[in-house]
């Protein structure tokens, strides 16, 4: 059996953080002079006595390390403990709101998926405000930490190709995980500051560029608005789409690049197909625009571009009603959301290293019936891509797919129409955001969904984000016999 102390001891200390966070909001609605601090400061309370007592109760097991089996269990539980928790102050301050409604923005916070079930959002208490980006800017840290320190040892989703390059950073390599989440948060927190500023230059006020920095970076796309970024003007658009892209690259060619060590940044195969991805999708979609609407070319330009980067970043902004465009542009999109952007970033889905790898192993696969007695070994980006790396992808790949078919037709049985049901499974899995649909709201809420199919999302988003395997282990027997 798994020795769970290590992992609930860690699960304490989670909730610890994240009840003394919940004081940040607390403070703001006390600025403001709105009655729901109490709300945070019942919310805050409860948080840090069950992670307190969690802790005390595991204190013999601190300092022992964690097994391969243990990362598992930890990267699961702690991203279904922590919406769990951060739900709390939603359920107390938002009246006749239902549990599966706080626990659903609560997981669409900390899985930076954006769907919401939450209207009226231009007059909702800033303290609640705040809290939904603060799950959003937590929930990109804590997965850029797992894709750097627990899916390579865990060998989930091909992620053990940089099992080597998590840690040798700066080549040497780094004594304890520690050191490169400290080096990550500073990175993470000095990127949104200057998004911050930059949201701010723009016009937007001073709480909105902060809220809209902690969900751009972490591609997370909730906003303070109901029209999200249609409530703002050009420059905000613009600002919009540079931060969502750079947030969609590998942060560990962040960590390089302040140590001196550039040509990775700009060498990365997975960011040059990022890059070119992302101009053949907006290009593909400017043209159609062009040769179908009359307009501002500028204007069309700058929706395109936004709402493109959007989901391709996983982000899930909206600065304009896509829907309008036509048929074959929110084919671009859903294609680009079913993509994502790099690993070891914060954006979400398949991620542009999987498709690379896929695509080098439909490459051998074909000389190799070409040339049958030839041994065809696979490289990506001038390194060998072992087979162990690439059956991962190919598991995670079917997954996902299968995944996804079976929670489009379970959607549908719950009395969603094929459409909200197709949207509605393709946003939770890959983890965008947006749904379009009979049931979708007219800003963008999903709260007419059935109960149960805000469940199904609520267990799609989690799985999404955590690469679907390092879910599934876990209903293995044999993984909890050892």
């Amino acid at each position: 059996m798994i020795d769970v102390r290590p992992v609930a001891n860690i699960i304490g200390w989670l909730l610890v953080a994240l009840g003394t966070i919940m004081l940040v909001p607390l403070c703001v609605d006390l600025w403001t002079d709105s009655q729901d601090w109490r709300v945070f400061l019942v919310s805050s309370i409860l948080t840090v006595v069950a992670g307190g007592l969690l802790v005390l109760a595991t204190a013999n097991a601190r300092g022992t390390g964690l097994t391969i089996r243990q990362s598992f269990l930890l990267t699961t539980v702690s991203w279904m403990v922590m919406p769990l928790f951060g739900g709390i102050p939603f359920l107390l301050a938002l009246d006749h709101l239902s549990f599966v409604d706080a626990m659903f923005e609560a997981m669409s916070g900390i899985t930076t998926t954006g769907a919401t079930v939450f209207s009226g959002l231009d007059s909702m208490p800033p303290g609640v405000l705040l809290w939904r980006s603060t799950l959003q800017w937590l929930g990109g840290l804590g997965i850029v930490l797992v894709a750097l320190i627990f899916l390579p040892v865990m060998k989930v989703g091909g992620m053990q190709h940089f099992r080597s390059e998590g840690f040798d950073t700066m080549g040497k390599v780094l004594p304890r995980a520690a050191d490169i989440s400290w080096m990550l948060l500073q990175i993470y927190a000095g990127l949104t500051i200057l998004c911050a500023a930059a949201f701010l230059v723009s016009g937007m006020n001073a709480f909105d560029a902060i809220n809209h920095a902690l969900t751009t970076l972490s591609t997370g796309g909730f906003s303070t608005r109901d029209a999200s970024f249609g409530a703002y003007g050009p420059g905000a658009h613009w600002v919009g789409v540079i931060f969502m892209w750079l947030a969609g690259l590998p942060f560990i060619r962040y960590l390089q690049f302040i140590n001196g060590a550039w040509q990775p940044l700009f060498r990365d195969i997975q960011i040059r197909a990022y890059f070119r991805w992302t101009l053949y999708a907006v290009g593909a979609v400017v043209g159609y625009r062009l040769l179908h609407e009359t307009g501002d070319v500028e204007e069309i330009v700058r929706d395109t571009a936004f709402n493109v980067v959007s989901m391709f970043s996983g982000t899930g902004y909206g600065s304009a009603d896509v829907e309008a465009w036509g048929d074959f542009p929110i084919l671009v999109l859903i294609v680009t959301g079913f993509i994502g952007a790099c690993t070891a970033s914060t954006g979400c889905s398949i991620k542009v290293f999987r498709y690379l790898v896929l695509f080098e192993a439909i490459k051998a696969q074909i000389r190799q019936l070409v040339y049958p007695n030839r041994v065809i070994p696979l490289h990506l980006d001038g390194r060998r891509l072992d087979d162990e790396v690439v059956v991962s992808v190919v598991v995670m790949f079917t997954a996902f797919v299968v995944g996804f078919g079976v929670l489009t037709v379970l959607m549908s049985l719950t009395g969603l129409d094929m459409r909200s049901a197709f949207t509605g499974a393709w946003t939770a899995i890959c983890n965008v955001g947006p749904a379009w649909g009979a049931e979708v709201g007219e800003t963008g809420a999903l709260d007419a969904f059935p109960e149960l199919s805000k469940w199904l999302m609520i267990l799609a988003m989690l799985m999404g984000r955590l690469e679907m395997v390092a879910v599934l282990v876990l209903v293995l027997p044999r993984f909890w016999r050892g």
